[in-house]
């Protein structure tokens, strides 16, 4: 199978890569190489004649119909996307052109190819989003996302990716594009660009800088380990069902402070402070994010049940293996603190003026 997979130089994006390329498959990676992506993410299966680079970028229509001509794919899986919150708060308009006129562009490309081929069966578009679309979970353990949750996006960030599955789902409906689609939890590993929580945490704390954690840290998240997360879509694309949505968790709830916790406990263990200062002592409470959904946790049963998917990676064992990761590999990290935003709080004042284009 030859896949072309948008945004194949980012985090989660390299992992299916890597994963899909160790398995045989052929893989076009297509990037527009924004601030977020990384060439060195997949630098392992660079030189395999299996693997194809496209520098282009979803807004630009013109390009992603040559690269469809040009290679043919079989099977699409769209992982390109503006991702971080707090940025979608300070400039919401390159979510919006990223995110949906972004995914408009490749379905209407996909779509013209797959007419062009004589609407060849195996052919599949997998959409690939984000449990934030759900919006907001009480503090109960009993109740999950499922893939019959309504849809409550809260930043701009979920409204864009919301948008984005609504397209999808309509191209299927309108226009019979095979389409498959998927939801997850909150994504760690190795690769993961310096502006999430967990790598911010560790670098900051190597850094002997701050750990700032908005609030009171009690915001909950379900932790998934990237390569667990990358088996997983696989899966939906080779398995799943057309038209259906699958939502993919780790099973791993977590509040960001007892995160946080953990994580100065394995630097503790793994690279001690000089002194013998505590990372602990580096947490600091900051001002809460505009919006900050209470509680993410996913109900895979689905996956589960209809798949036969289950993570692999505990919480223990993804985050050592994470803290591991970035402690030997200075070399791919440190270069990307100097890249804009990188270091700084952002989507701190949603009311100033967004100036030109904002």
């Amino acid at each position: 199978m030859k896949i072309l997979v948008t945004g194949g130089a980012g985090f989660i994006g390299s992992a299916v890569v890597r994963l899909a390329i160790g398995r045989g498959y052929q893989v076009i990676n297509l990037d527009a190489l924004t601030y977020a992506a990384c060439l060195e993410n997949v630098a392992d299966v660079a030189d395999s004649p299996h693997y194809a680079f496209e520098h282009a970028d979803i807004r630009d229509r013109a390009a992603l119909d040559r690269i469809f001509a040009a290679h043919a794919p079989d099977a699409v899986m769209h992982l390109a996307a503006e991702s971080h919150v707090d940025r979608s708060i300070d400039g919401p308009g390159s979510f919006v052109e990223t995110n949906i006129t972004g995914t408009y562009n490749m379905l209407e490309a996909a779509r013209r190819y797959w007419l062009g081929h004589g609407r060849p069966g195996p052919f599949r578009f997998h959409h690939i989003s984000t449990d934030e679309v759900f919006g907001t979970l009480p503090d109960d353990p009993h109740i999950r996302f499922t893939e019959d949750t309504a849809y409550d996006p809260r930043s701009p960030y979920a409204a864009s990716k919301a948008a984005s599955d609504h397209l999808v789902r309509a191209w299927h409906e309108t226009y019979g594009l095979p389409v498959v689609m998927s939801n997850c939890s909150n994504n760690y590993g190795p690769y993961h660009f310096p502006e999430k929580l967990i790598p911010v945490t560790i670098l900051n704390a190597l850094a002997g800088r701050p750990l700032p954690i908005y609030g009171d840290g009690a915001n909950i998240r379900d932790w998934l380990f990237v390569e667990d997360h990358a088996e997983a879509l696989l899966q939906v694309l080779e398995k799943g069902a057309l038209g259906r949505s699958y939502n993919i968790g780790g099973d791993n709830e977590q509040s960001n402070l007892e995160l946080v916790k953990r994580l100065c406990g394995l630097l503790d263990a793994h690279h001690p402070r000089e002194g013998g200062a505590a990372y602990g002592d580096l947490i600091t409470f900051v001002a809460d994010r505009p919006g900050h959904d209470a509680r993410y946790a996913i109900d895979a049963t689905r996956m589960h049940e209809e798949l036969g998917w289950r993570p692999k990676v505990s919480l223990d064992e993804g985050l050592r293996r994470t803290v591991d990761w970035y402690l030997a590999n200075e070399d791919w990290w440190r270069p990307l603190l100097v890249r804009d935003g990188v270091g700084r709080r952002l989507g701190a004042d949603p009311g100033a003026d967004p100036g030109a284009g904002g």
